[in-house]
């Protein structure tokens, strides 16, 4: 494996009875980047991650980590050691305290006593919760119980931090704690792989990201570049009043590069807004909103449906 590339999956597969969650899927990683799998529940994302920490086998293709092989079971305890984890669910010891939480997963890696104590008190410290180190975890927030699983995979210095889904069920205020948090890992160019199904956080922490629906990749790329190849710059949003019928909007259609019908309202793709925005001013009880196209309309492009979808 090259130096730079920390993760290389070929032909990835996965199957749970008939259900196939990973449909042979390919990827790098690089050393110091923040990769992110962006997707609905249910597109595979989770299971990808749990390969990638040694929690699920493979059912097909190959799969190195770190320039280990890791097809098989046989070097995963290696593989373990080097990678830091976050899962999805919270899985604190519930009656412990902040430190003791972190001081009895700090034995896991076989420090001294001196060298447990500096890695508990940096990780306190890195996740904000000094005034909270004595406190029992089931007394904390949701958010500060999220930063002490994030602080505790990261004890072990990994060379791989892996999240699943950091911020899901937080509040707006609790996620921006956690993406603050994950800032610093950037600047200590840590190789960050997470999952999400929040648009605004693959965008704001992710170097690239890979798209995933039904168990496969259907897109890849940064950003920018998935919003530019997919979709027109702009989109302006004509939400409809509850009596209204789609078809008041029918003089606008050719105006747009591409329309969309959702539920409550009616997405028109345009480089260029303006015209679009005129004619709309015509129509009566509507509400009309412009917008810079998201990783959300890119998903809505690719696969039919929003990054909400179950």
């Amino acid at each position: 494996m090259e130096q730079d590339v920390v993760v290389r999956a070929c032909g990835l597969r996965r199957s749970y009875g008939d259900f196939v969650a990973v449909d042979g899927i390919d990827f790098e990683i690089r050393r110091g980047e923040f990769f992110g799998f962006l997707g609905p529940n249910g597109a595979g994302k989770t299971t990808t991650m749990r390969m990638l920490y040694r929690a699920s086998g493979l059912d097909g293709g190959t799969l190195e980590i770190l320039g280990v092989d890791a097809s098989t079971t046989k070097n995963d305890r290696m593989i373990k050691a080097r990678v830091g984890v976050v899962p999805q669910e919270d899985n604190l010891d519930q009656e412990m305290t902040v430190a003791e939480n972190l001081e009895v997963f700090a034995r896991f890696y076989g420090f001294s006593k001196t060298e447990r104590k500096e890695r508990v008190e940096a990780m306190i410290l890195f996740a904000d919760l000094d005034s909270k180190r004595n406190d029992l975890v089931e007394t904390l927030s949701g958010g500060m119980k999220r930063r002490l699983m994030v602080a505790r995979g990261l004890l072990g210095s990994p060379e791989l931090f892996v999240l699943d889904e950091p911020s899901t069920g937080l509040d707006p205020r609790a996620r921006q704690k956690i993406w603050e948090r994950l800032a610093e890992l950037r600047r200590q160019k840590i190789t960050v792989v997470l999952t999400t199904h929040y648009m605004e956080e693959a965008e704001r922490l992710c170097d690239r990201i890979a798209i995933m629906d039904a168990g496969k990749i259907v897109a890849f790329g940064t950003p920018k570049s998935l919003i530019k190849d997919h979709v027109p710059a702009h989109v302006v949003e004509i939400r409809l009043g509850y009596d209204q019928d789609m078809s008041i909007v029918d003089p606008l259609r050719g105006d747009a590069l591409r329309v969309e019908e959702l539920n409550d309202r009616v997405l028109f793709y345009t480089d260029d807004p303006q015209v679009l925005l005129a004619h709309a001013a015509d129509l009566v009880g509507v509400q009309t909103l412009v917008r810079l196209s998201s990783l959300d309309d890119v998903f809505l492009r690719i696969t039919g449906h929003g990054l909400g979808h179950e």
